[in-house]
């Protein structure tokens, strides 16, 4: 049986997230069949951690056999929510927004880009991949007519917060937030809101290669 989402560590779901991602590779690959052992070795991974991971997904693979590798997809798209379609907006189309907008791995994965919104003026209205950028001013109504189900945050530390308390207004009920500050949403908001700082990201990397003092 498959473990409820809201008991799967976060630590284990982006471990899922990196599994899916090799998954697919293998199936473009046109491999069928898959043991917890090559998943661990392609990621520097444990054995026995990957196993713990994907017993979470609930009854999948066969002991001497291993995996298969479409059906573990599926399960693990299954427990991530990607096994459907995500309608996701972009705010902010500076450097990082368009970079952003550019990348093809959303879209392989589920999440349709299907707006993007800007406040400055030289902007809006240019184009930024198949969209129109629009004005911010114009997001509530955008939402309205549009399930929209995810936001990326790709603005400038000083207008974070107040951009993405105006995306939690209009109901969105995600923020992927790159702006190099932490936002918060209100006590009383269903928005959840993950944090992505390539900066902090490439700190921890330092750390891990700068020599260690004995």
């Amino acid at each position: 049986m498959t473990k409820p989402r809201q008991q799967i560590p976060k630590a284990t779901v982006t471990r899922l997230a990196f599994y899916l991602r090799e998954l697919q590779q293998m199936q473009r690959s046109g491999l069928a069949n898959i043991q917890s052992r090559s998943i661990a070795e392609r990621l520097g991974l444990n054995d026995s951690q990957v196993r713990r991971d994907i017993s979470c997904l609930g009854t999948v693979g066969q002991r001497g056999v291993g995996y298969r590798v479409e059906e573990l997809i599926e399960s693990i798209q299954r427990v991530l929510g990607t096994d459907r379609n995500w309608n996701v907006i972009l705010v902010g189309v500076g450097n990082l927004g368009r970079a952003l907008s550019g990348y093809r791995g959303f879209q392989q994965q589920g999440f349709q880009l299907v707006g993007a919104f800007d406040s400055d003026p030289a902007k809006i209205g240019s184009s930024v991949g198949s969209l129109t950028i629009q004005s911010l001013d114009r997001l509530p109504e955008f939402a309205r007519s549009n399930q929209v189900d995810l936001a990326i945050l790709a603005v400038p530390a000083d207008a974070a917060q107040s951009v993405a308390s105006q995306i939690e207004r209009v109901g969105i009920p995600g923020i992927l937030n790159f702006a190099p500050i932490a936002v918060q949403a209100s006590s009383s908001s269903r928005t959840i809101i993950q944090e992505v700082d390539l900066a902090i990201e490439l700190q921890r990397l330092a750390f891990s290669v700068v020599p260690k003092s004995n």
